[in-house]
């Protein structure tokens, strides 16, 4: 089960600048506590005639579209064809994809968004990883601190993996659709293709191609 949670079973690599840092992980969420440095080290590579810097360790692809009235904190880069659009509120550590989309009212800290991501509508993101095309519906939540503080474990049938993370919201894999209002508590990892049910509060693990109805009910999809 252990083997469902590493990066090449989540994840398509190539559709994000984050491959190197990811490889070098033996599972994707110790690349959380290296995004900030990764994203320093990535800024000064990329192609000046492409992007433009309008502060310091923030790059943005001259093709992307950002809405007034937005805010933007380093380090972040954001790829060609994203749209940030207005009230969006990202505050460092944020890799985010082509053709992405960061809605109003949605919050990035500290993530990897694969291209093709959308975080449309008020959402939170922190502390997380969402693969290629992965969507979030409106008001959909990852939750990215545990509400007695200790250290972040990850369930994996009956295994348990210890993080060492006091922050870690969720790793989504590729195509994961996560339904309107839902909760993701600390840890939650939705596998490649699976859906969770909107007002869901999800915590665990959701296998490849699979349906989070609710807590102890996860069905196939067919």
């Amino acid at each position: 089960m252990v083997e469902t949670l590493r990066a090449t079973a989540l994840f398509d690599l190539q559709h994000t600048a984050a491959r190197p840092l990811l490889e070098a992980c033996r599972f994707p969420w110790e690349a959380l506590k290296e995004i900030s440095r990764f994203i320093v080290e990535l800024g000064p590579s990329l192609p000046e005639e492409e992007y433009d810097r309008p502060q310091e360790n923030v790059w943005i692809h001259k093709s992307a579209e950002i809405f007034p009235n937005h805010y933007i904190a380093g380090p972040c880069v954001i790829g060609p064809h994203t749209q940030v659009r207005p009230g969006a509120f990202i505050r460092g550590s944020a890799l985010i994809g082509a053709g992405c989309v960061v809605g109003n009212s949605t919050e990035l800290k500290n993530v990897i968004l694969f291209d093709g991501v959308q975080v449309p509508h008020y959402n939170y993101v922190g502390d997380s990883v969402l693969g290629y095309k992965a969507h979030m519906g409106a008001g959909a939540v990852t939750s990215n601190v545990k509400q007695d503080k200790t250290l972040v474990a990850v369930a994996a049938g009956e295994e348990r993996v210890e993080t060492g993370l006091k922050k870690f919201g969720a790793m989504l894999g590729d195509f994961a659709e996560i339904g309107c209002n839902a909760v993701l508590n600390p840890g939650t990892v939705i596998g490649r293709g699976s859906r969770v049910y909107p007002l869901s509060m999800v915590r665990g693990t959701v296998p490849a191609g699979a349906i989070y109805k609710r807590a102890g009910e996860i069905v196939e999809i067919r």
